[in-house]
């Protein structure tokens, strides 16, 4: 072969930059290629059993939200057992396990419904939400110690959620520290000025300690219809007509009988099974001079609960009980043991019922005006 064939024998065979660029890239891509064939013939099972997992959340899910559906139309049965399905096809949804542990609560199972929201705690890593609520069952249980636990760990992570504030007010007044209870309060209040279930427990420590005008001015924006009268899963209850009661007694302590009339009568109004605003305006009938009107309230008293109005301790007096057929009559005004009477609000003549965390266990905790906020947050 002479030069000038080799010449165009190599030429023929000659890769210019460009197409040696092409070239590379097709390797690598061809590389790429079959690392990733490899990687999908290993881990296909795998990917398909994450595949099945994500169908059976989304199932589990639709369950939950159908469970609350009926929750909140009061059809707890169902609610139960939808909730319980959606466990059964994928139990680490925190929101089956709280749906579920309500629903418990609500159906009497407190030991269950207990269990159930720890759960949701753990799979939620401590949602303040659910810690909320937990503390609130540990309360009502006179668990006053592991309530005040969950309280502070949510509010290490929520400090500006009027709810928790409540709760702490709630873990502090169980354990006579009103004080205290009163400076949660208003902490949320200060986060929630609309706050029902909050404006009626400050109230309630305004009345203790006697600070009418402070209490009037608590209750001023209070709207009956804001709270629940029957369960709230966030706070307590709130007893109908209990903020009338209230007002009805401090109108009447500065003096304003008028006033103190009309919210006594709407309290008996609001609700109509308690004996204690007719009492009350049956005191306030004697103080004005009228024993028929008197008669009347107790008469009503009578009818409605008549071993409340034999606890409540009042005595026999010079009320003429004819009418009454034989029932005992009440004076407001005669004390069988004036040396010995409570200066406390619940005493006989303040027709108050002592609230039913009054007898709770005391907690051992450190609490003073709430947990401090850590530094590191």
């Amino acid at each position: 072969m002479n030069a000038s064939s080799h010449d165009r024998h190599t030429r023929r065979f000659a890769v210019s930059a460009p197409q040696r660029r092409v070239i590379g890239r097709c390797v690598w891509a061809s590389l790429i290629a079959a690392a990733l064939t490899a990687g999908c013939m290993q881990l296909g099972c795998r990917s398909i059993d994450k595949f099945g997992e994500s169908r059976q959340s989304v199932a589990a899910r639709r369950l939950s939200r159908q469970g609350l559906k009926a929750a909140r139309q009061g059809e707890w049965g169902v609610a139960e057992d939808l909730f319980s399905k959606s466990l059964d096809v994928s139990d680490n949804n925190d929101a089956a396990h709280r749906g579920l542990a309500d629903t418990l609560w609500l159906r009497g199972r407190r030991n269950e419904a207990i269990v159930h929201l720890k759960q949701a705690v753990q799979l939620s890593a401590g949602d303040p939400k659910h810690l909320q609520r937990l503390g609130r069952m540990y309360l009502e249980l006179g668990r006053v110690d592991e309530a005040a636990r969950q309280c502070e760990i949510a509010l290490q992570s929520d400090r500006e959620w009027a709810a928790l504030w409540a709760l702490w007010g709630d873990c502090e007044m169980a354990q006579g520290r009103s004080p205290a209870a009163l400076a949660a309060y208003h902490r949320a209040l200060s986060l929630q000025p609309d706050y029902p279930y909050v404006q009626l427990q400050a109230a309630e420590i305004y009345h203790q300690q006697k600070r009418h005008d402070r209490l009037l001015a608590t209750l001023d924006r209070f709207n009956e219809s804001g709270g629940s009268a029957l369960v709230n899963q966030t706070d307590g209850g709130i007893i109908p007509g209990r903020a009338d009661l209230l007002r009805g007694l401090a109108y009447r302590e500065l003096g304003r009988g008028d006033e103190a009339t009309r919210c006594l009568i709407a309290a008996a109004q609001k609700n109509p099974s308690d004996v204690t605003a007719r009492l009350q305006l049956a005191a306030s009938s004697i103080a004005g001079g009228d024993s028929v009107a008197a008669q009347g309230w107790i008469a009503q008293a009578m009818r409605i609960d008549p071993e409340a109005v034999a606890a409540s301790g009042w005595v026999r007096s010079s009320i003429d009980t004819s009418e009454l057929a034989g029932n005992m009559a009440i004076s407001a005004l005669d004390d069988p043991h004036p040396n010995s009477r409570m200066q406390s609000v619940y005493s006989p003549d303040s027709g108050l019922s002592r609230p039913g965390d009054a007898n709770a266990p005391r907690s051992n905790s450190r609490m003073a005006i709430g947990p401090a906020s850590r530094e590191s947050r």
